[in-house]
């Protein structure tokens, strides 16, 4: 079984395919392809070339993944299961970076969303950018592609495998922050 998901090694969507899995495919093997995008996924998903396709649409505080819906208009696919999982965002920084030497903090547009009163009263003159993926925003700031002056919103999973620091923990607006996931399958 080859899983298809919206992100890069360590994004949510990861988190949300080994959920899957485990509670409700029952699936002992399987692989991972990290496709990044929503229209990556679902295209991935319609040629063939992934067995299932998992991706977030909703998060209970930051509203509709718009890039999702917008993908979804694009292809055909039948959903198989719709589940949510616990999201817990995290500042994370390269080693040896103090929170004085921020200057830019980025993420996916979801997890700005859903961190937005944090980043205002924590970090009002900072500059706020949205990236492609969280993960991948983690990935591209331990190969030095941003700036070491850069913080990313990102998860405890890509702070360890991209060896970052994480800064400050559960940093999302709401304790109670749910994402809900498509799993999906070829018509």
């Amino acid at each position: 079984m080859k899983i298809g998901v919206m992100g890069a090694k360590g994004s949510f969507s990861e988190e949300a395919a080994r959920v899957y899995a485990r509670k409700f495919g029952n699936l002992k093997k399987y692989s991972i392809a990290y496709l990044i995008s929503a229209e990556n996924v679902l295209s991935s998903l319609e040629k063939g070339a992934i067995d299932l396709a998992i991706f977030p649409i909703e998060n209970s505080n930051g509203g509709v993944v718009l890039e999702t819906i917008y993908a979804m208009t694009r292809h055909k696919f039948s959903i198989k299961k719709l589940f949510e999982i616990d999201i817990h965002h995290n500042l994370l920084v390269k080693k040896g970076v103090a929170a004085h030497a921020i200057k830019v903090i980025t993420s996916h547009e979801q997890a700005l969303k859903q961190c937005k009163m944090y980043l205002k009263r924590r970090w009002p003159k900072v500059k706020v950018r949205e990236y492609e993926d969280t993960a991948k925003a983690a990935e591209d700031l331990s190969e030095g592609k941003l700036s070491g002056s850069t913080a990313v919103i990102a998860s405890h999973a890509a702070a360890h495998m991209y060896k970052l620091k994480i800064l400050e923990e559960s940093i999302q607006d709401s304790k109670f922050n749910y994402t809900s996931f498509i799993a999906a399958e070829k018509v």
